[in-house]
């Protein structure tokens, strides 16, 4: 179903900013994964897991990108968040399930007394999947609407359908629509495993997982025109269709491509990215300023079939 028109309301979608943060690209590393810069408060890092910094990044940068001035969003923004898999760590998750388990099964007299006494405090605020819509709204003064949602893809086209409707409604003057996968872990490689088959085509690299954001700073056209701001990209349009899988028939597939439209066959096989994949390929495929469109097509594990269209700005 083509979602780029609302209720007659046909007032062109931009992308007037672009963030992104790929843990596994060269530009990029562990060792450069500086949140510092973009928090109000240095202190609150010992607060963060790795998700929450990407988060803050990337959503930085596409502010940054969009020429937006700090202090200047407030009200009148919304932030729409898609966050991937929980993250854990294998040496922290054995001494929770050594202690709360009984005769080889799950005990949960046990998990109440003994096994949460295993689990750094800390821990809790890192993984906890709400915590990336709050530093990034803490944090760069958005104080509109918001949505999250887990932890896929999928998921990340209600978002951007979520901001597309709050844009055109007028409920908010700029929409900031991110997604974060912190999967580089034990616990997301796992579940990745279950789902993930051999087979080649347009289904992701498995072999790369790797730890990344990516974020869109959304506005109407004539919005950005009278800041003074560059659109970037244009959404022309997307469509979203569900169908529930039956998980006790066997494995699901997942498939999706990203590549200008005159040049499908540039789509080649990316690592996977998570709930990040969109935006993160719009960051790294768009610049060219050849006002080609760009074309992104996915159907998850989870049932979910979308596909959007993106017109570069010459």
């Amino acid at each position: 179903m083509d979602r780029a028109s609302e209720s007659g309301n046909d007032r062109k979608i931009v992308v007037s900013g672009l963030g992104g943060i790929d843990l596994s690209a060269e530009s990029d590393s562990d060792d450069d994964l500086d949140v510092i810069p973009w928090l109000k408060s240095p202190k609150t890092k010992k607060f963060m897991g790795k998700q929450d910094q990407l988060a803050v990044i990337a959503a930085g940068r596409a502010l940054r990108d969009a020429g937006i001035e700090e202090g200047a969003l407030l009200e009148g923004a919304g932030v729409y968040l898609c966050v991937g898999y929980i993250p854990f760590e294998q040496q922290d998750l054995e001494p929770l399930v050594r202690d709360s388990t009984a005769a080889g099964r799950f005990c949960m007299e046990r998990f109440s007394a003994e096994g949460l006494e295993q689990v750094n405090p800390l821990l809790t605020f890192r993984c906890l999947p709400n915590m990336p819509i709050f530093h990034v709204s803490m944090n760069f003064g958005i104080q509109g609407s918001y949505f999250i949602t887990y932890p896929g893809v999928g998921q990340y086209y209600l978002a951007l359908e979520r901001a597309v409707g709050d844009l055109r409604r007028g409920v908010v003057d700029l929409a900031l629509v991110g997604a974060v996968a912190d999967q580089d872990n034990f616990l997301v490689r796992h579940q990745l495993r279950r789902f993930s088959s051999s087979g080649a085509g347009s289904e992701p690299d498995w072999s790369v997982v790797p730890d990344s954001a990516g974020c869109l700073c959304l506005e109407l056209e004539d919005s950005v025109r009278r800041r003074g701001g560059n659109p970037r990209l244009e959404l022309v349009s997307f469509g979203i269709e569900y169908e529930a899988p039956d998980l006790l028939a066997g494995p699901t597939t997942y498939s999706e491509k990203i590549a200008p439209a005159g040049r499908p066959g540039a789509a080649g096989r990316r690592p996977y990215h998570g709930a990040a994949s969109l935006p993160l390929s719009l960051c790294q495929l768009s610049g060219a300023g050849a006002a080609e469109e760009i074309v992104h097509e996915v159907s998850t594990f989870d049932g979910f079939a979308a596909t959007s269209r993106w017109r570069e700005y010459a």
